[in-house]
């Protein structure tokens, strides 16, 4: 098995892997009744989830549009979020393919230097962070769809997720989401732990105090706590989206993790 590292995600490759999720998520709601439950969500229905999405997708396509520097305003906002009306499965699959399609061709289209606002703590170009992103929220919420049909929480085979996208998920999450002020990511005692994927040549260390986390690609060798598993099981892991994850050494930083990293864009 090869541990070389992905290629860092590009505009081009986001783009293509999103759609590849679209198809997936298209064959998912079509297999799934729309009033299921979401395993990883039980407040949301099959058909909540695809609103829920869909409305991101046309969110984001209005930001990159636009070039918007600032967000909507929840008047914009409530329109995009409403879904398709139509509950079967096939508006469903209408809906939220078309939102996908309108976004690849936002992006697409908006110049290397677009400007807009971004909400992640990495210094990534307005137009690489909003395909990336999308990336990851389609990624992750089409293995919510797939709890609903299966039932139960999907394995990391079922889920299919593509190694580079879980690497650069992985990156998303701990060197975007994780630093940020209002993370709750905290502890009273410092230390700090390694996130390794055991199939690709790539770490993670994340320092953790009563300040913000610190996340610097490389491990630590001080780190108390290594993280591993292959790349899409921790990317699912540390979604909260899987149990295919392993922890060693003296700190619970995974049960850290889990009691305190809520993902939300604000």
């Amino acid at each position: 098995m090869s541990r070389a590292a992905p290629a860092p995600m590009t505009v081009a490759t986001a783009l293509q892997f999103l759609r590849r999720e679209r198809d997936l998520m298209v064959e998912t709601i079509g297999d799934t009744d729309p009033r299921d439950r979401v395993v990883t969500a039980p407040e949301w229905r099959l058909v909540d989830l695809v609103a829920h999405v869909s409305g991101v997708h046309r969110w984001a396509t209005a930001v990159v549009r636009d070039g918007r520097t600032e967000n909507l305003s929840d008047d914009e906002l409530a329109p995009l979020f409403a879904g398709p009306g139509r509950r079967g499965s096939a508006a469903l699959q209408d809906w939220f393919a078309t939102g996908v399609d309108r976004l690849a061709t936002a992006l697409e289209q908006a110049p290397d230097d677009l400007p807009a606002f971004t909400f992640l703590a990495d210094p990534l170009t307005p137009r690489l962070f909003w395909a990336r992103r999308q990336l990851h929220e389609t990624t992750i919420h089409r293995v919510d769809a797939l709890t609903a049909r299966l039932g139960r929480l999907a394995s990391t085979h079922e889920a299919d997720i593509d190694t580079a996208v879980a690497a650069d998920g992985i990156d998303e999450l701990v060197t975007g989401f994780v630093p940020r002020r209002r993370s709750r990511l905290r502890s009273d005692e410092t230390f700090r732990f390694v996130i390794a994927p055991t199939d690709l040549d790539l770490a993670w260390t994340v320092t953790v105090s009563e300040e913000p986390p610190v996340v610097v690609r490389e491990a630590a060798p001080d780190a108390t706590a290594v993280i591993s598993g292959t790349a899409a099981g921790v990317y699912l892991g540390l979604w909260n989206r899987g149990d295919d994850i392993a922890e060693t050494g003296s700190e619970d930083a995974l049960g850290l993790w889990r009691e305190t990293v809520r993902i939300s864009w604000v």
